[in-house]
């Protein structure tokens, strides 16, 4: 089956991002929509754990449906593949951010509300489901192609998010290269963050190295918005925690 995630897989926006202004309050969720979030939740936990009991590779959708008490028909109904599942991690987390984003000032510099975005996820423990699925997958290269991917997917909704935000206060035209580039930097940079932890830490899931993760992601927003020069190359910055 095939491991890129398709729209179809990431988890689906929070129903405020339409309304006119993104930061207004999201309206209460259905019972359906309830229960969906809950059967997609189930899928992804039972996905997860035999990732971690049998390892990449070693478990099929059957598995992760009869894990999860649901059936195979309803599995496809959420996600594509057990890759995509797997996935779902890391567009959950973003999602997290990007909705802190949408939470912040309209004339805020962009990077410096990605950076606040990522301090508002106060809790360490919020980056361990993406620290964990990025550690099983540096042993196994299609799950970490397939984690490599949902950071790249998410670089459309990083768009969208910066769009709104130039729509509020720009008033003319956005210059697309720009939204791209920028973009296209801030994955770059989480995903340099997850590649110095994995380096430092070899997939310690503790809360010290989970915090320092998140510092890492933090302070990788922080090296981008000043345009990497308050920091020098020969002098790389230790772990805050």
């Amino acid at each position: 089956m095939p491991s890129t995630p398709s729209p179809a897989d990431a988890p689906p926006a929070a129903s405020g991002q339409s309304s006119g202004d993104p930061r207004q309050p999201e309206p209460v969720p259905s019972r359906r929509e309830l229960n969906k979030a809950a059967t997609r939740q189930a899928i992804t936990d039972a996905a997860m754990d035999l990732l971690r009991t049998r390892g990449p590779g070693n478990f099929t959708v059957e598995d992760i449906a009869d894990a999860a008490g649901i059936s195979r028909r309803t599995f496809f109904n959420y996600f594509g593949s057990t890759e995509a599942a797997l996935a779902s991690v890391t567009f959950g987390f973003l999602d997290t951010a990007l909705q802190q984003f949408r939470l912040r000032p309209a004339g805020e510099p962009i990077l410096e509300s990605a950076r606040a975005a990522l301090v508002e996820l106060a809790d360490p423990m919020t980056v361990a489901p993406v620290a964990e699925l990025y550690s099983l997958g540096q042993t196994n290269p299609q799950l970490n192609r397939s984690e490599l991917e949902a950071w790249d997917h998410c670089t459309g909704q990083i768009i969208d998010a910066a769009r709104e935000r130039f729509a509020l206060t720009a008033g003319g035209d956005i210059d697309e290269l720009y939204l791209r580039a920028l973009a296209g930097s801030i994955i770059s940079c989480g995903k340099a963050a997850l590649d110095v932890w994995f380096a430092r830490r070899g997939g310690d899931l503790g809360p010290a190295s989970l915090a320092a993760l998140r510092q890492l992601l933090i302070d990788s927003m922080g090296l981008l918005g000043s345009g990497f020069a308050s920091h020098s190359p020969a002098t790389p910055s230790p772990d805050r925690h």
